[in-house]
């Protein structure tokens, strides 16, 4: 049998008759047409049909049938074996159709099933064709399903983890496992999903799992600390006034204590680094979403010390300060209230994503949802400083300075 893909009076004709196979799932009902025939065209479809079509026809047609009684008359071959292999795809929508059903299925046995960020992240899926991928890719998505099952943890290293839930240490390294379970994670903690290496770590920090007990960090000032070599180092450095950085690796090796009555915690940098030379009270900077040892170094707090806690005001900071008021028994929110985020004023970045409340101050949610701004800490500043001088020297929340004292000057952002 000749080649008859590469006829020049075939070509055309096959494709077409491909593209409708493979629409209607092989059915020889339907017909194909070519537009602006050749020669070698127009007389093969004479030959097909036995219908004359004259020199210059801008289109011709032909019946599937006609195609097919033809071929295995001349051939002794049917047209579908001639396209060769070809998509099913009524058939592979409904396979999908019910692979999808399966998974669905599968997550509504979930014990997250019910949750709002659940059935979130499951409609994104369905939206954005990630379940017909995994149905059409065959991806392991009960693996994901158990791995989200068996979240929070707390502090378990990522390899240990992975070996206990999934059998296999480097599970969740790299692979479509660990995108799902991260695009899940995000929704579970209503935050934009990672882009990156960082913001990936500290997604699965969030979740009590512990990617790099190197990388995960906690950067602070001013906090003297007992206990080891690193109590010694955090104490010289706050004797220094200079900042530090203590790694998770470092905090499980050591006893270590904080004898601070206060411990005030920031989410920018830029706080910290403007305290840096000067007298203040004890201050973590969480650089964003807390690590896991942000939390481990806060455990070795002395009893009774307040924490004092703020964000930026948005509404992923928002969450983030309930959060640790809701983790921290005693906390207080710093500078967070409906007062302290018009009083900073001025413009801001548009607010975005899912308004938060403010159970500490329900002002704020309001003022926020009125005035629709965001407003970085970066803005507050000088506040922000002069509450960290003003607290250095006298860490009792209940007892005002009295005239004797020797006050701290207010440290300035210039």
């Amino acid at each position: 049998m000749p080649d008859l893909a590469s006829d020049p009076g075939w070509r055309r004709l096959l494709m077409a008759a491909r593209r409708s196979l493979e629409r209607t799932g092989g059915s020889l009902d339907g017909s194909v047409s070519l537009a602006a025939p050749d020669e070698a065209e127009r007389h093969l479809v004479i030959g097909v049909t036995g219908v004359h079509r004259p020199a210059g026809v801008s289109r011709v047609t032909v019946r599937l049938a006609e195609m097919d009684t033809f071929l295995r008359d001349a051939y002794g071959i049917g047209l579908a074996e001639v396209v060769g292999p070809f998509r099913d795809r009524p058939g592979e929508r409904v396979r999908e159709t019910g692979g999808r059903a399966a998974l669905l299925a599968l997550a509504a046995a979930s014990r997250h099933a019910g949750q709002p960020w659940f059935g979130g992240w499951l409609d994104t899926l369905r939206r954005d064709g990630t379940l017909t991928r995994i149905v059409r890719g065959g991806l392991p998505f009960p693996r994901v399903l158990a791995v989200l099952e068996a979240l929070p943890v707390s502090g378990e290293p990522m390899p240990v983890f992975a070996e206990r839930v999934l059998g296999d240490t480097k599970a969740l390294v790299d692979g479509p496992v660990r995108g799902l379970v991260l695009r899940a994670l995000a929704a579970w903690h209503e935050i934009a999903p990672p882009t990156g290496a960082q913001q990936e770590r500290a997604l699965w920090e969030l979740a009590g799992v512990v990617p790099d007990d190197l990388a995960s960090q906690v950067l602070v000032l001013n906090l003297p600390a007992t206990g080891g070599l690193l109590g010694d180092w955090l104490t010289s450095a706050a004797a220094a006034h200079v900042p530090f950085r203590v790694t998770l690796h470092q905090l499980r090796l050591t006893p270590l204590t904080l004898p601070a009555a206060e411990i005030f915690v920031c989410e920018n940098p830029a706080v910290l680094r403007a305290a840096a030379g000067h007298v203040t009270a004890p201050l973590i900077c969480a650089e964003g979403v807390p690590s896991i040892a942000v939390h481990a170094l806060l455990a070795r707090r002395a009893p009774g010390t307040v924490i004092r806690w703020r964000n930026d005001f948005d509404w992923t900071g928002v969450r983030l300060t309930a959060s640790a008021l809701a983790r921290y028994p005693g906390a207080v929110p710093w500078r967070m209230s409906g007062t302290d985020y018009l009083a900073a004023g001025g413009p801001g970045l548009p607010l975005t994503g899912t308004p938060s409340a403010t159970a500490w101050d329900p002002s704020l949610a309001e003022a926020m949802t009125d005035l629709g701004r965001s407003v970085m800490e970066e803005r507050l500043l000088d506040t922000l400083l002069t509450d960290l001088a003003g607290r250095a020297k006298w860490p009792d929340e209940s007892r005002e300075p009295r005239p004797e004292e020797d006050e701290v000057p207010p440290v300035r952002s210039s």
